[in-house]
């Protein structure tokens, strides 16, 4: 087998693949081959035409000419990362620090009512029960507790149907709505509505606004309408939530004892499994523990991790809980043992400086214990009580109910009795509220923040979920506490307060047009997890679901992975300033594609937040800005142009804060701000003025287009659909050659085409693309999907467009055209027929059946292939020994990505950023990558195999750049 391969021009590869077997070359007595000079002729008349067309109709060499026109008017800055990052986290810390002051008033109105308020066992109070409102009975009478309450779309909420006025309350299907306790938390409560309104007033950008009880039933505003599952159940109960057990509790180190004795057998040992996994839900990610069963002997739910604590997060506690179901009950329950153990644990892992450090507790779950064991308490535990007790005692039987009820009491905890499954729930709250007592009594109002999470229990979420996709959020949350002198040194604590900030509205805080086109902000908390990253996104594979399916508990590591050694990751941990720099493997167009580049990572903490703040640069031109200057006269006359739109993600002006702007767009509202129209509007100036450069720079670019368009009935092109450009400052002109109708992608530069148009984190990917090539050439691509089938029918084409003709200059703009895939081939087969005879005649071509052209991308996927159903294939997979002939070659290199790593357990901790080590294994999202090289510019060689000669040829012409290649299928081994 010969294979020739030669480069047609940047971005794609013609390779030519010739198959003869034995008997044929038998027959014909020679070998046949394709000369070098016949497929460089082929691959510089095709690629010569096609780079041809697409800098005519792109506009390319016209808009690169505009910019060298203003060169000596702009001026070039390289960007201070270290102090870029100080001046973002300075942003977000007001930010943080608006939404916290909007729940320290609430926690402020929710303690003085709570102290004017006397209890009523006898209340009848009727409130508005969120899971009741607007029912009615047979007979058409609203039903108790469900009164009329109006409801209304609010575009602020997603047009989900809600009241701005008043809140409502859902109360846990196993909870009883009228218990005095519940009515009189309601009344009491009430007075909230007032500071809800009020808080939404100062801040429209809020959402949603709730007080989680302690008594279980959870206040919401705006109020909104619940509605049950198909059992008639809702199992939602605030005080399971994160950001209820962050702030009702300090962070703790548990140990969990679980009796499995033969005492235990049947139920008992059910009830104790679900008391286990109901205290497990109170834990957090500050917390640390470890669960250990007893007979007459330990045994560690978890054998690997024996004398040791680990973190609460959201995958250990998923791992304990697989193994609590291997328990079973046999021999004699020696507690003595377990409590020995259970001390030496805390006193040891206290001792290292890990953990939660501030409060340590141990959790007994028994069917009795037949000693006091005060002599254990004495030698571990006495006179500083520093470690609680709480006991939970398992069945009806009461026997033994004292000596636990002395063991809790004699060392600050708390006793329990759980007869029934239904009992679990509210009995193991108990204990929050014991360990509440000290941050109570000293009124530690501590603001709480959770890292990103999708809370897809409230009905909210579920109905967002049916349109936009699960909303990506965090949220702030501050404890309530009794002030009423009665209670005040019981330590009684009422609930939490918080509100949940969309992570979008961070990221309007973080102006992408500053950090380049490969750049990006993001943020993490104080245990290393993900706040905002742009590569916090489900995996694109069908029918895998991800391991973080609420994309709670994202690690740092997850996603920046080449960071092996975490030394980005701990510093960010400790709160640090400073800079890292590595090489770094960016996967874009559904993960299919791999960017390779060196970044330079800038990150300091944002005070008064658990979180820490970094930014990314990419070397080169994601290094460097450049200011142009523009009257606000010209700007605004070239902004009025049909062609013109700005990127809607990104914040140009802020319209969130009157509701009279809700509904205006980016370039309506840069319009009234420059013509003074509307003094309120909050506007980036800096942003705005090179908004106004680009668009005057780029503002001939529509009469060109339109000329082509008025020509092109006469010309044979009519295959190119599409004309787009886009600059740094998210101003996109389009320019439709066919009418809307006749487009083959209808949702390309769309809103639903997420990919290709300027996000709130991400450059186009046609922009990112074009701006690794060398300058003036094309990148040629064949959009991916994400179904099944994934057919295009069309090629993109872009270019990027530079200010100077070097590394340090920005890339100020990208141009490029949408072609059919028909037209594409066509050209390529037309070119692949000519020869370099005089007489016209050609003795080889494509057409030859025992040769295959191929024309493949600078990632290996196939552009034009003889069998059409192979086109957006990865090469690899159809032909896999030449494939792999290319990579001994040289001519592709092989990079394996990731986009999320999967951990196993390690019995090892690490101090610095206080979680498991993991040692990191790829199940299924470690994955192979191709990348073209670029200094090959062609090559051949032979590949042998059973029974056949195959020869290849890969050659790659300078002035057009792409890559061509004909290819037999034969016996030889697929690409691995």
């Amino acid at each position: 087998m010969i294979l020739n391969l030669l480069r047609a021009f940047w971005g794609v590869f013609f390779i030519f693949w010739t198959a003869f077997n034995t008997a044929l070359v038998d027959v014909v007595g020679s070998e046949q081959q394709i000369p070098l000079s016949v497929v460089k002729l082929w691959a510089s008349a095709f690629g010569g035409e096609i780079k041809s067309i697409a800098a005519k109709y792109s506009g390319s060499q016209l808009l690169q000419k505009k910019y060298k026109e203003y060169e000596k008017d702009v001026s070039i800055e390289e960007i201070d990362g270290l102090q870029l990052v100080k001046k973002l986290a300075k942003s977000m810390e007001e930010m943080f620090h608006k939404k916290s002051e909007a729940v320290r008033r609430l926690v402020e109105a929710a303690e003085d009512a709570h102290l004017k308020h006397e209890f009523d066992a006898d209340l009848q109070y009727e409130y508005f029960n969120a899971v009741l409102i607007n029912e009615r009975d047979e007979e058409g009478n609203f039903l108790e507790l469900g009164k009329e309450f109006i409801l209304v779309p609010n575009d602020h909420f997603n047009n989900l149907p809600v009241n701005i006025s008043l809140s409502d309350v859902q109360v846990p299907t196993n909870m009883y709505n009228k218990d005095p306790a519940i009515v009189n938390g309601v009344f009491w409560s009430e007075s909230l509505n007032k500071v809800f309104v009020d808080n939404f007033d100062r801040d429209p950008s809020l959402i949603w606004q709730y007080f989680g009880s302690a008594k279980g039933f959870f206040r919401q505003y705006p109020g909104i309408k619940w509605e049950p599952d198909e059992n008639g159940v809702i199992a939602f109960d605030c005080r399971n939530r994160k950001w209820y057990i962050q702030a009702a509790t300090s962070p703790k180190d548990v140990v969990i004892l679980v009796d499995v004795s033969g005492s235990m057998k049947g139920l008992r040992l059910t009830i104790a499994k679900q008391t286990v996994s109901s205290i497990l839900d109170t834990l957090g990610d500050d917390d640390f523990f470890n669960i250990i069963a007893y007979n007459e002997e330990l045994h560690y739910v978890e054998p690997c991790l024996n004398g040791t604590l680990v973190q609460a997060d959201r995958a250990n506690k998923e791992h304990f809980r697989e193994h609590l179901n291997k328990l079973f009950a046999k021999g004699i329950g020696m507690l003595d043992i377990a409590l020995n153990e259970a001390f030496n644990i805390l006193s040891d892992f206290n001792h290292t400086g890990q953990g939660s450090i501030c409060s340590q507790a141990i959790m007994l779950i028994t069917d009795g214990a037949v000693d006091t064991y005060d002599t254990i308490f004495a030698k571990y535990n006495w006179p500083d009580r520093k470690v609680r007790m709480f006991t939970y005692l398992i069945g009806r039987e009461a026997a033994f109910a004292d000596n636990l009820k002395w063991m809790a009491c004699a060392n600050k905890g708390f006793f329990t009795q759980i007869s029934t499954l239904a009992d679990v729930q509210e009995n193991v709250m108990e204990y929050l509220h014991v360990l509440s007592r000290p941050k109570v009594i000293d009124q530690e109002h501590d603001v709480v923040w959770t890292e990103a999470y999708i809370d897809s229990t409230l009905p909210q979420a579920q109905k967002l979920a049916d349109d936009q996709g699960l909303v990506l959020m965090t949220t702030v949350a501050m404890p309530v506490f009794s002030k009423q002198n009665e209670t005040r040194s019981k330590g009684i604590l009422l609930g939490v307060v918080g509100t949940d900030v969309p992570v979008k509205e961070l990221l309007k805080a973080i102006p992408k047009y500053k950090l380049g086109i490969h750049g990006y902000a993001f943020a993490i908390t104080n245990n290393g997890y993900i706040l905002t990253h742009p590569e916090l996104r489900p995996l694109y594979e069908e029918g895998k679901k991800r391991r973080k399916p609420n994309y709670s508990s994202v690690d740092l590591s997850e996603v920046e992975w080449e960071d092996r050694d975490d030394v980005l990751r701990n510093a960010m941990v400790n709160r640090k300033t400073g800079k890292f720099s590595m090489e770094v493997k960016k996967t874009v167009d559904k993960g299919k594609r791999v960017l390779v580049m060196t970044n330079d990572y800038y990150y300091t903490d944002i005070r008064g937040t658990p979180f820490s703040l970094g930014v990314a640069l990419s070397r080169g031109h994601g290094k460097y800005f450049f200011r142009g200057n523009v009257t606000i006269e010209e700007g605004l006359h070239d902004l009025e142009h049909p062609d013109v739109s700005l990127a809607d993600e990104w914040s140009y002006c802020n319209t969130d804060v009157h509701p009279e702007h809700h509904q205006m767009a980016q370039l309506d509202a840069i319009k009234l701000y420059l013509t003074g129209k509307e003094p309120l509007l909050q506007c980036d100036k800096e942003l705005i003025q090179e908004v106004l450069f680009d668009a005057v720079v780029s503002a001939p670019i529509e009469a060109y287009w339109t000329s082509l368009a008025l020509n092109k009935s006469e010309n044979s092109d009519k295959g190119v659909e599409v004309a787009f450009l886009g600059t740094r400052t998210g101003l996109s002109r389009i320019n439709l050659f066919v009418g809307p109708e006749q487009l083959t992608n209808q949702d390309f530069l769309t809103a639903e085409d997420k990919e290709n148009i300027f996000n709130a984190d991400h450059f186009p990917l046609w922009y990112r693309r074009a701006a690794e090539q060398i300058p003036g050439s094309f990148v040629y691509s064949i959009p991916f999907s994400t179904e099944t089938a994934n057919k295009s029918n069309v090629v993109t084409a872009s270019t990027a467009i530079q200010l100077l003709d070097d590394r340090k200059s920005p890339v100020v703009a990208a141009v490029g055209i949408q072609m059919k895939l028909e037209f594409f081939q066509r050209k390529f087969w037309t070119a692949s027929r000519q020869c370099p005879s005089l007489d016209g005649r050609c003795s080889i071509s494509c057409d030859d059946e025992a040769i295959n052209c191929y024309l493949i991308d600078n990632n290996g996927f196939i552009l034009v292939s003889e069998d059409y159903r192979q086109t957006g294939n990865f090469f690899g997979e159809i032909e896999g020994a030449v494939m792999n002939k290319l990579l001994t070659m040289g001519s592709f290199k092989r990079f394996l990505v990731e986009f999320n790593l999967c951990s196993w357990w390690h019995s090892d901790l690490t101090a610095k950023a206080q979680r498991l080590k993991q040692t990191l294994e790829p199940c299924d999202t470690e994955y192979p990558a191709f990348v073209s090289e670029r200094t090959i510019k062609e090559t051949m060689g032979n590949i042998a195999c059973d029974d056949c000669f195959n020869s290849h040829l890969y050659p790659w012409s300078h002035p057009a750049k792409r890559h061509l290649s004909p290819a037999k299928t034969s016996l030889c081994d697929m690409f691995r």
